[in-house]
């Protein structure tokens, strides 16, 4: 193998990034566009590196160092930007993305907590066995509600389904009207499972991420409901806020923990 194609090298392959790039604390978008949309958000950022799909900025929001890398469309992509940025010693990962939501009383707007995810992509299952559950990291899942709750946002925390495709993988007929088999009762068994939306990477991140001991979660935007036919492009920087203002919260737990001397952070640790 060329060294320039080493996928261990100190500058990672198709990230481009070294470990004095990123911070610990990494936002993870779909689409590259997205990053200018984050980093507005931000104190500061400068762009490191941007490279096929993945475009990263790193900076500070509220005086805590962040960074945001794009994992383009779907598991796979984003793995291998998981995989990198573990590499180069990302410590906590958060999907920012867009989704639909299956549950009639969720709006176009509202924000989806991922607390874990049915694994209906194919990207997890090379890591782990198809039992092994998808959960996000509590302590984000926390910080991504506490976040929510101060910036006044509606939000929703539950499960999530990831598809490997946008059409028939989700229940929606492909060209000519093709119909998946299996697709016309799909987004009903899920509804009636308690799922809450359906997007394409939070599982693959965070069935990665428990590998790894990483801490993981997600929060997506709902773009469409598949059960009203409601769909507009909303609330792409509601969950850009969130999550940047979460990684906030997240260092401020950290110090508590230090504080207290414990590895956890829990309810009975206040934050200021």
């Amino acid at each position: 193998m060329d060294d320039s194609e080493d996928p261990n090298d100190e500058v990672q392959y198709h990230i481009e990034l070294a470990s004095e790039d990123v911070a610990d604390a990494v936002l993870l978008p779909g689409n590259p566009e997205r990053v200018d949309k984050v980093t507005a958000l931000w104190d500061d950022a400068e762009e490191k590196a941007y490279h096929r799909e993945y475009r990263t900025a790193t900076g500070t929001y509220e005086g805590t160092p962040i960074s945001v890398t794009s994992t383009g469309i779907g598991s796979p992509s984003a793995a291998i930007a998981i995989e990198e940025l573990a590499r180069v010693e990302a410590q906590t990962l958060i999907r920012v993305g867009s989704c639909g939501a299956i549950q009639p009383e969720m709006d176009v707007g509202d924000l989806v907590i991922t607390s874990g995810a049915v694994r209906q992509e194919g990207t997890s299952k090379e890591y782990v066995r198809d039992d092994y559950p998808a959960v996000a990291d509590h302590e984000v899942v926390s910080a991504l509600v506490a976040a929510a709750e101060r910036l006044g946002y509606d939000y929703h925390v539950g499960l999530t389904m990831s598809a490997d495709s946008f059409y028939a993988g989700q229940g929606r007929p492909g060209f000519d009207g093709f119909r998946a088999a299996g697709s016309d009762s799909l987004v009903e068994e899920l509804q009636d499972a308690n799922v809450k939306n359906i997007e394409m990477e939070a599982s693959a991140l965070l069935t990665i991420a428990n590998v790894y001991g990483l801490r993981a979660g997600a929060v997506c935007s709902v773009y469409a409901n598949r059960v009203t036919g409601e769909f507009r492009t909303e609330g792409e920087s509601r969950a850009a806020e969130t999550a940047s203002l979460a990684v906030h919260l997240l260092a401020k737990m950290d110090e508590k923990k230090r504080e207290a001397g414990v590895d956890r952070w829990h309810a009975g640790l206040s934050l200021d």
